[in-house]
């Protein structure tokens, strides 16, 4: 085994949808740092031309599009403007995703949909019209941004939508993995905790919140999304070549309690 190199993926497209910020983001730094030609989905066009130039400038061979992944008939034109660029993509990382805080009372149907559209569906959309060309080809990886909030209920806050859209991912990774095992194309899912984005880092000036957060967890500080990415990285190699079906926690020991 040459382990040296099971991280190099040089040759190997990735397709990274809310790419342009956050995880999706720093998960494009990772894997475009170890030689993937990236393929950034997202659905704000002025975030991803920043991002090209900066991720361009480093070196990395960059193309964007933008896409609402809540819109099956959408993903389905980008993955196949992607295939036709590349052929199937070798990695999918679906890191699109929102969140909001509500009661069940007081959740409008609207809000409750456009959480479940962006993070259940869109992820779905976006495994099925990649996916179908990954089984095809007989390889790839597929990693999708679950959340601790798939397995725990958090509080203070209340967030069913998230919960159940994130339970939904879950549950969407353990079906596809075990449909396509034998294609060649495996599919897992992270369950990260309160990670330093710009949006969880807003939380700041709700300390009744926030403080609790770092209080429950063990390693008593947000995770760094660099974190996150070394992760998906790891899911996206040759390095987890017998791992499918997982929903692994990078949570700061949060959900041990």
């Amino acid at each position: 085994m040459d382990y040296k190199n099971l991280f190099d993926l040089s040759g190997q497209t990735a397709a990274i949808t809310g790419g342009a910020s956050g995880i999706g983001l720093e998960a494009a730094r990772a894997l475009g740092s170890c030689g993937a030609r990236l393929e950034i989905l997202d659905f704000n066009p002025e975030a991803l031309d920043r991002v090209k130039s900066a991720l361009t400038a480093d070196g990395m061979d960059v193309t964007t599009t933008v896409l609402d992944v809540t819109k099956p008939e959408a993903v389905a034109k980008a993955a196949a403007e992607v295939n036709a660029r590349c052929g199937a993509v070798d990695i999918l990382v679906n890191s699109a995703g929102i969140a909001r805080l509500h009661t069940a009372t007081e959740v409008s149907d609207a809000e409750w949909l456009r959480v479940m559209d962006v993070n259940s569906n869109g992820t779905f959309w976006s495994c099925r019209e990649f996916g179908r060309a990954m089984v095809a080809a007989g390889r790839g990886s597929i990693v999708n941004m679950g959340s601790m909030s798939g397995t725990i209920i958090n509080c203070p806050q209340f967030a069913s939508s998230y919960m159940a859209s994130k339970g939904a991912v879950h549950q969407i990774t353990r079906a596809l993995a075990v449909e396509w095992a034998k294609t060649g194309v495996r599919v897992n899912a992270l369950a990260p905790g309160y990670i330093g984005t710009e949006m969880t880092l807003e939380m700041r000036a709700r300390p009744e919140l926030f403080n609790v957060w770092l209080d429950r967890t063990p390693m008593g500080r947000c995770g760094d999304p660099a974190e996150v990415a070394s992760v998906i990285l790891f899911l996206a190699s040759p390095a987890s070549s017998y791992v499918t079906g997982a929903i692994l926690a990078v949570d700061g020991g949060y959900t041990c309690l």
